[in-house]
């Protein structure tokens, strides 16, 4: 579904980026993965992704740092010659209730999760306009559709990724590049794994399905919307999420 095919996936070493790295890997494409620190899990992907019969290359980068993506996308391009796909994922969370919130917690999530998706997307904008099928795919979060008490800076940070989708799948159409994001819920990853007590049991009353989601409920939409099946959808947020925020 992807053979032939170059993706640039951030936060790639764990959690939802490292199932669509290895989902996409599994559908033919070559896989650039973006880490911040983790080099060892990084590396793992790379190997899971190799068994696929593609190449894959691990890079490290700071995605809030703006000078320093764009040197590690220049480097991407020479090594993989073009870009297809770009999906924004890396995030953090430091969620406290507002009135304790400093202005540290609200601008290193705004950093990583708002402006590091501006940077890549900046970076890497003009090669996949000359893909003729250019691809980017943004992680949101339910909570920036709907809120969630205690994450002032992730929230906004996530709606503002999803004005940006707007924007730039606007932007970006006349060169058949297509811009979605993906909300997702509790998704079963290291972020959520702390989760509270109150919050764990939020979810057998609050999601409808009664579960959390998996990093693979959200890489098999994103390796649809990567494919040539979702040409025609842009500019959408879709929620995967157990029925969460409808």
């Amino acid at each position: 579904m992807l053979t032939g095919k170059t993706a640039v996936i951030t936060g790639a070493s764990r959690g939802i980026g490292r199932a669509i790295a290895l989902q996409m890997a599994q559908n033919g494409a070559d896989i650039a993965i973006i880490y911040s620190s983790n080099e060892a899990a990084a590396n793992e992907v790379k190997v899971m992704a190799e068994k696929h019969s593609i190449i894959a290359r691990a890079y490290k980068c700071n995605v809030a740092d703006f000078a320093e993506t764009k040197t590690v996308c220049e480097k991407i391009l020479e090594d993989f010659k073009k870009i297809d796909i770009l999906v924004n994922n890396a995030g953090i969370a430091r969620d406290t209730l507002l009135l304790r919130m400093t202005e540290a917690d609200f601008d290193e999530v705004t950093d990583v999760n708002l402006k590091g998706a501006f940077n890549f997307i900046k970076h890497l904008s003009r090669p996949l306009m000359k893909s003729g099928a250019g691809r980017i795919i943004n992680i949101s979060s339910v909570s920036g559709l709907i809120g969630n008490p205690g994450q002032v800076n992730y929230s906004a940070a996530k709606a503002g990724l999803i004005g940006m989708t707007k924007t730039v799948a606007r932007e970006l159409a006349g060169k058949k590049v297509t811009c979605n994001a993906i909300a997702p819920g509790f998704i079963d990853t290291d972020m959520t794994a702390s989760l509270s007590d109150t919050a764990k049991n939020f979810i057998d009353t609050g999601i409808p399905l009664k579960r959390m989601g998996t990093p693979d409920d959200v890489a098999n939409l994103a390796a649809f919307l990567a494919s040539e099946q979702a040409s025609y959808i842009t500019g959408e947020t879709i929620r995967v999420d157990g029925g969460l925020g409808m």
